[in-house]
């Protein structure tokens, strides 16, 4: 069976089947119909980030829902993170984000999650997906009136406000947030003030269109100027829907999921807050990660790329510290998926319970060149089918020895092949990964 969703939900361009109106009233009707079959009473939490097709979308999903006797409750605009977090709260059946996280305007997707936060398993997905796939019905759109529920923002930033806990220190620091247009605009500057922690908003304005357009946490380069010009001790890059962020430090260096996991494992360690000695990340983490963590007594687990692979690795060794290098960090204590705003103030709170600038908080850390190389591909097949790919990837690992990694893979999300390499050249992995590459287009694309 074809599969629909990724690593990350359902994505693609929206108007373009699996994401026009039909499928997505296909998709709604037949989450709520699963559900009552697996007892709940069909109560199902609905949030989206500023896309301008996330109002159709919607729609669609609140007209099959309700077709199938559920009930649907809109949170409006809001951050991914909040509706795994107002879904455990408030005991819905499931939640549903309508968001491309960092891809173009034109695009959009589906995340759902489960009663307990968490994204639905691979079993569920695939119900879902039998249901579209097999559907022959053509939907009209309704005129159907959807009010959000206001109150669930704000209990949202009330928690949110909760976890800043710098004890006697006070934190007089000054941050540029960049909104990336998305669904941090309306809640990471007022959050962060609250804290009483001076603001500066860059790209909070959308309007539809301009949700990662030039900024947020794929184009950090305004975001790096403007904290050089303001002199600030920190700049925060989230996604189109805030479930990630990476950060300026106070020099203008941009610094990843890798360095935020740093901080907070030797931050939480003095704190005596970290539950086990071993972080999770994936296997696109630095290995100067590991070797950093090492240092520090504490070990560093792999998981596949994909934070809901970290997830189900850190609740099985009881884990209460994972991410990726993309940026997204679970906080498990706090929250089952990951939270750039969340992050963001815990990263703030370690930096003013130190006393230390963040690239202070990373003086011991010793991060080894890395590569990527992305190649489109018009297929996604296994690698072991065309010997000359697995002969290039063993002819570098054998180059690369114990001074290097290595790391060949699809995307879950995108039509393209990921080549990571790491080791102590920098040109000397930017050439094995351009060979690598050079095979892999050379078969399937």
């Amino acid at each position: 069976m074809k599969r629909l969703f990724g690593t990350d939900g359902m994505r693609g361009v929206a108007g373009q089947f699996p994401l026009e109106y039909s499928s997505i009233y296909v998709l709604g009707k037949a989450l709520t119909s699963i559900l009552k079959k697996e007892g709940y009473s069909p109560r199902i939490l609905i949030g989206r980030d500023t896309r301008e097709s996330g109002t159709w979308i919607e729609k669609a999903l609140f007209q099959g829902i309700l077709d199938s006797k559920g009930e649907p409750t809109s949170a409006g605009i809001i951050p991914t993170s909040a509706i795994s977090f107002l879904t455990l709260k408030y005991s819905f059946s499931a939640g549903i984000v309508i968001s491309a996280s960092h891809n173009p305007y034109q695009d959009n997707g589906i995340k759902i999650f489960s009663a307990n936060g968490i994204k639905i398993s691979d079993a569920m997905e695939k119900k879902l997906e039998k249901a579209i796939l097999s559907s022959k019905e053509t939907i009209q759109e309704q005129d159907t009136t959807i009010s959000p529920d206001h109150s669930l923002s704000q209990d949202y930033i009330e928690f949110l406000v909760s976890r800043f806990s710098p004890g006697p220190f006070s934190c007089k620091k000054k941050v540029i947030l960049d909104s990336s247009n998305g669904s941090s605009s309306s809640f990471a500057a007022k959050i962060f003030s609250k804290l009483g922690i001076e603001v500066i908003p860059i790209h909070d304005i959308p309007d539809g269109k301009n949700i990662n357009a030039n900024c947020g946490s794929l184009y950090p380069q305004n975001l790096a100027k403007k904290v050089l010009e303001t002199g600030a001790d920190l700049g925060v890059a989230y996604d189109g829907d805030a479930d990630r962020a990476l950060w300026i430090n106070e020099k203008g260096i941009l610094l990843n999921g890798d360095h935020t996991l740093y901080i907070l494992a030797g931050y939480m360690q003095k704190q005596g807050s970290l539950k086990s000695n071993t972080i999770v990340a994936t296997i696109m983490s630095n290995i100067g990660l590991e070797r950093s963590l090492h240092k520090m007594g504490l070990k560093l687990f792999r998981a596949p790329v994909g934070d809901r692979y970290v997830l189900e690795q850190m609740l099985k060794i009881k884990s209460n510290l994972g991410g990726e290098q993309s940026g997204h960090t679970i906080l498990l204590d706090e929250c089952p998926t990951g939270d750039g705003i969340l992050t963001s103030i815990k990263i703030l709170e370690a930096m003013t319970v130190e006393n230390s600038s963040l690239s202070e908080l990373l003086e011991n850390y010793q991060v080894f060149p890395q590569t990527l190389k992305n190649v489109k591909v018009a297929r996604k097949e296994n690698f072991s089918q065309f010997p000359e790919i697995i002969n290039i990837i063993e002819k570098v690992k054998g180059q690369l020895g114990d001074s290097g990694r290595i790391n060949v893979r699809y995307s879950g999300t995108e039509p393209m092949a990921r080549v990571m390499i790491e080791g102590q050249v920098q040109t000397e992995i930017g050439e094995y990964a351009q060979q690598i590459a050079d095979v892999i287009t050379k078969h399937l694309t």
